[in-house]
């Protein structure tokens, strides 16, 4: 069940630019969650670990463009839609599309050093490999 899931995150078209995030998105969820798409973790679950924080921040983001979408908690269940916050969150936080900082932005968010994104950043470049 577990590769399935990742299998499913690595089918899924970009939709919001044109990086193809595929295999940091793949070893995001190799590190967050195993792959397991039920995890839990506190108020972190699904594939890739999202928090309550980051589905209001992509729903603010989505409000901002004047887009008619909106994500729910439930929603970080689902490999596809979370795939898409990922996505989301990228484009606004992240919009060259660096590998690097993408990593660093989902482990501490906008304002954290890279200090404290260190190990995280290794973990998710070793499983790239």
């Amino acid at each position: 069940m577990k590769k399935i899931a990742i299998i499913i995150l690595l089918a899924i078209p970009c939709l919001i630019h044109s990086r193809d995030w595929s295999t940091v998105v793949a070893s995001i969820a190799h590190v967050e969650s195993n792959g397991d798409a039920s995890a839990v973790n506190g108020d972190a679950v699904g594939l890739l670990q999202i928090r309550p924080v980051l589905v209001k921040d992509v729903n603010r983001i989505l409000k901002k463009r004047k887009s008619n979408k909106r994500y729910s908690l439930k929603d970080r269940y689902n490999a596809r839609k979370s795939r898409e916050m990922f996505e989301i969150y990228q484009s606004y936080y992240n919009p060259n599309g660096s590998v690097e900082r993408a990593i660093r932005l989902w482990n501490g968010g906008c304002g954290d050093s890279i200090s404290g994104t260190q190990k995280y950043y290794n973990k998710v470049k070793k499983a790239m490999q």
